[in-house]
């Protein structure tokens, strides 16, 4: 299994960014109902593995970070699912 995606913080933003083409910092924030400083460090941990890519822009002349799933996060987050069903299957740790 994968280690990042052990946590359920960090599951849960991948999770959320399998159906969207990015999600903004705030969004990610009030979806998985998480402080701000534990978001960003978990958020740190997924950019620096490669799982997501982080954006910096201005909206409306303010800052906004807004993430989205890289196409190896999707892949490590299958093999993180494929993992678990084979655990499932097979009633427990090989």
């Amino acid at each position: 299994m994968d280690e990042l995606l052990l946590s359920k913080i960090r599951l849960g933003i991948v999770a959320a960014l399998l159906t969207a083409d990015w999600a903004s910092f705030a969004s990610l924030q009030r979806s998985l109902q998480t402080t701000q400083g534990n978001l960003a460090a978990h958020l740190a941990k997924l950019v620096e593995a490669g799982y997501i890519d982080e954006q910096k822009l201005f909206v409306d002349r303010r800052p906004q970070t807004r993430y989205s799933l890289t196409v190896a996060g999707r892949a490590a987050f299958a093999a993180h699912v494929g993992e678990m069903q084979r655990l499932l299957a097979s009633g427990g740790p090989s």
